[in-house]
């Protein structure tokens, strides 16, 4: 561990963010209300990352004592916070129903928006680091992840990695995305064909459609159908990772992850909070607020498939498994939130969501594919 005032530091700060700095934003003072709202995005945004990078960690190791797939290990932990931003606002969605319908509906545009918003960025960016990979493969020379002025690291061609992803488990991560692209269609044409608001409140312009409690029900069967058929690693590892939790007992680890999750709820609450009040000053569109917060969400599988393609450690495949599963998972979010009943978005904003997500599936497939032609 870091030191070990770590994990109470996160605690420490994430109960001051959501129970002392978060109420300061309603403050009638806006240089107080500005600057109340920018610490604790800015500590939202700290917390979210520290405690994903305990989870890459600990499910590093939890894969092996577990034999749980380690795609599956990393993408429950990544797309936790993701999925806890969208359950949140859903949740304070159906608080405010009774007092305020229309912040109701606008929490729900935030709740769908956020958690199908998560999985355009990451799987784009998982499409980049698969074309960086296999750019480093073609030439059969070391590339830079990002242009010189970014840097990022170097990626290096993949038969000069000491352990390779094995062909299998590339195929399951096609395989999955597959699925994936069944599910969100399955989400998209749900919403469409039985989820059209035919008495949209007053304050809402345009047509509004809502992920419905039957699709929902429909939708969450199929993708725990999805997670609990690749639970299993069905693949060794042939050179142990090494990092502070590989010393420590099972429970302890378990006991981490737990920690993790109650920090990521604080700072889940808080950043939704932020954001829904700035989009009402600012009078910025919810659902662009809402797809903005995804970003933060699912920032720790970024973080998790950049590090393993620059670090060949041979977990290449895992991290793609893992991106892919992180998607299953914000969907299993985004069903259990339907049958709460907190899932809205307006037509506009659901054809570009879900044409960007099926595009996206579709490219890091393709990329994919192509990375099975060097091993």
């Amino acid at each position: 561990m870091k030191n070990p005032f770590y994990i109470p530091s996160l605690i420490a700060i994430g109960f001051v963010t959501r129970y002392l700095l978060l109420p300061l934003i309603k403050q009638e003072n806006s240089w107080l209300q500005a600057a109340a709202m920018f610490v604790v995005f800015v500590l939202g945004i700290y917390l979210i990352l520290q405690t994903a990078s305990m989870i890459e960690k600990t499910t590093a190791v939890l894969k092996d004592r577990t034999g749980l797939a380690g795609g599956l290990l990393q993408s429950l932990g990544t797309a936790f916070p993701d999925m806890v931003i969208g359950v949140v606002s859903a949740i304070l969605s159906l608080q405010a129903v009774a007092a305020d319908p229309i912040r109701a509906i606008n929490l729900a545009i935030i709740a769908a928006s956020t958690t199908f918003g998560s999985n355009i960025y990451n799987i784009f960016h998982a499409s980049w680091c698969m074309w960086r990979q296999n750019l480093a493969n073609s030439s059969d020379k070391k590339v830079l992840m990002f242009p010189k002025i970014i840097q990022g690291g170097i990626v290096t061609p993949i038969t000069h990695h000491k352990n390779k992803p094995p062909k299998k488990q590339i195929d399951d991560a096609i395989f999955i995305l597959v699925l994936l692209s069944m599910l969100t269609t399955t989400v998209a044409l749900g919403m469409v064909l039985f989820g059209k608001v035919s008495n949209v409140p007053v304050g809402i312009t345009g047509d509004l459609y809502q992920l419905t409690r039957p699709i929902g029900f429909i939708v969450l069967a199929l993708s725990i159908g999805v997670l609990f058929y690749f639970r299993k690693s069905h693949h060794e590892t042939k050179e142990k990772e090494s990092n502070e939790y590989s010393s420590k007992k099972t429970i302890i680890i378990w006991l981490n992850l737990a920690i993790a999750a109650i920090v990521i709820l604080l700072a889940a609450e808080s950043l939704i909070e932020v954001v829904s009040h700035f989009s009402e000053i600012a009078h910025i569109p919810y659902v662009v607020s809402g797809v903005a917060t995804g970003l933060i969400g699912c920032l720790g599988e970024m973080i998790v498939i950049h590090n393993f393609t620059v670090h060949a450690s041979g977990r290449l495949a895992d991290a793609v498994i893992g991106v892919a599963m992180d998607n299953i998972v914000t969907t299993t979010g985004a069903a259990f939130i339907a049958i709460l009943g907190g899932i809205f978005l307006g037509s506009e904003a659901l054809i570009i969501i879900f044409v960007l997500m099926l595009f996206a599936n579709t490219t890091l497939i393709q990329q994919i594919s192509k990375l099975k032609n060097y091993l």
